[in-house]
């Protein structure tokens, strides 16, 4: 393979610390419309299958294998595939034939064989993809399931499994418009096709909101459990006294500063994965507590229904499937894309089984006095107490890099073209978006609140009733009766459960505030 082939997928000659140059950019090769660091950042989160379900095949990049920079992009055509590897042994040996000359102007062939070591969208077997599917869905709100069972009571559950259902199925109205027509690769492609820039705009506002929500609920899970461990951990410093909630969330902050400051977050993309061991894990800890341990249950004290607080329940479980935003990602990612439909079925089951089992369980063994975050509530005494909670702690400070790393890349991209290379902005960029989660949560330290508010004014959207607006505006007059039908009905469900959540929600932390 000589270099002209190399340079058939055109990656453009720049220097790490310039910008890259607009007159190198085919007209075609890049959609100028904000945000461009979207998939390139979504895919860490979407396309990190466990390694021993095997070594998924490198797919095309289709401009979004560099997640380090919003200046670092690969102008591909959609056509051409990632070196194999026959023709990467070749690139590598023409490339150290080359070594001998001085150092020169960073060369495509320099920056293929830099791609090759550059975390990569792969394709994903059925298994990997399951995998993918239930670690974006089955997060931090697996811990508030018996929290929203208190505030909904038993009857209340119902709404997860409805949410369950809608979310499914809404996810395959996401499909749809994917394939509806070439080059839509994203949820703001989506919004794009369907309602034009304005669409675009609207939908990464709200899933960038979103994403800098869930790492606001990162510092305020540490601090809590942190502070739970520790109670005694106090600091006196110029005449404040920082009690042990403040200081936990101040130094999990500095924990994580370093690792938000990471240009190659690959690393920890691929140990974030292991999010799904620990649910499964939260969940036999909680069994085991209940059945083994045998603490005892407080069936009693539940209610059956608790209407006030039903709209709470309604945010909460509606957080629990905040996952569209990174569903077309792992649809890109598939070997096999028309097996989507069944890993979506098959995420949402298994998350939906994990929700359930959680709720059900957490709720009987404590009752009424089921903590924001059933690990609170677990006692101290008991070896799987300590290793849910620590479990508990340690899972985010992978994900709260890889969650709030897309919201930086998105605001590196609107600094002006002659500042895009300067490190010293994204480090300013970086670490105030990192101060300013610490100081929100200290602000809002109720986790469980700010989680129903989440899950009623942003999931609502980007999980109900977006994808339903979308899909009837892109295939217009391809649509039955009964589609049109029923994207209604669930337009009408998300913006009922959205306005009634919010205003609950919102109520509830005034108060708390007050």
């Amino acid at each position: 393979m000589d270099r002209k082939d190399c340079e058939s997928l055109t990656y453009a000659d720049y220097d790490d610390d310039e910008p890259l140059p607009l007159s190198k950019l085919p007209d075609d090769s890049l959609d100028p419309s904000w945000p461009q660091s979207y998939r390139r950042s979504m895919d860490l989160l979407a396309t990190r299958s466990l390694n021993f379900l095997g070594s998924p095949k490198l797919s095309p990049v289709d401009g979004s294998s560099v997640p380090s920079s919003p200046r670092r992009r690969i102008i591909t055509s959609s056509e051409k595939p990632l070196l194999s590897a026959e023709e990467d042994q070749q690139l590598q040996e023409h490339h150290s034939s080359e070594a001998s000359f001085p150092p020169q102007r960073t060369s495509s062939t320099k920056k293929l064989s830099q791609l090759q070591k550059s975390p990569t969208v792969r394709k994903s077997s059925f298994s990997q993809a399951v995998i993918n599917g239930v670690n974006l869905l089955c997060g931090v709100g697996l811990l508030s399931t018996p929290y929203a069972a208190k505030q909904g009571g038993w009857a209340g559950m119902s709404v997860l499994f409805i949410f369950c259902v809608l979310s499914f199925y809404t996810g395959l109205l996401l499909l749809s418009c994917l394939d509806s027509r070439p080059g839509l690769k994203t949820y703001p492609d989506i919004g794009e096709a369907a309602f034009g820039k304005a669409g675009r705009l609207v939908i990464s506002i709200i899933l960038y909101v979103e994403l800098y929500a869930a790492c606001v609920e990162y510092i305020i899970l540490e601090s809590d459990n942190l502070s739970s461990l520790f109670p005694n951990a106090q600091l006196s410093l110029g005449g404040y006294h920082l009690t042990s909630h403040y200081l936990c969330a101040i130094m999990v902050t500095l924990v994580v500063l370093p690792t938000v400051w990471l240009r190659d977050m690959s690393v920890l993309s691929y140990i974030s994965a292991g999010g799904v061991f620990v649910s499964v894990l939260l969940v036999f800890c909680l069994f085991w507590i209940g059945l083994v341990d045998n603490i005892g249950f407080q069936i009693e004290s539940t209610k059956t229904l608790n209407m006030p607080k039903l709209p709470v329940a309604i945010g909460l479980y509606g957080y629990c499937y905040a996952g569209h935003a990174v569903l077309p990602n792992i649809y890109a990612s598939m070997e096999k894309r028309s097996q989507f439909p069944l890993v979506l079925f098959a995420s949402f089951a298994i998350c939906t089984l994990l929700y359930a089992g959680v709720a059900i369980m957490g709720y009987m063994m404590f009752g009424e006095s089921i903590e924001s975050q059933f690990t609170l509530n677990l006692p101290s005494n008991f070896v799987s107490s300590k290793i849910a909670v620590w479990a508990t702690v340690i899972n985010p400070f992978t994900k709260y890099a890889l969650t709030i790393s897309p919201v930086a890349m998105c605001l590196e991209e609107l600094m002006p073209s002659n500042h895009l290379g300067s490190h010293i902005y994204s480090f300013l960029i970086r670490t105030t978006l990192v101060a300013s989660t610490l100081v929100v949560a200290l602000t809002f330290p109720f986790f469980g609140l700010v989680m129903s508010l989440i899950g009623s004014l942003l999931t609502m959207l980007v999980s109900l009733i977006f994808p339903c607006a979308f899909f009837l505006q892109i295939v217009k007059g391809n649509v039955t009766l009964f589609q049109v039908s029923l994207c209604v009905l669930i337009i009408v469900i998300g913006i009922v459960s959205a306005v009634f959540g919010t205003y609950t929600s919102l109520s509830e932390i005034i108060q708390q505030l007050l």
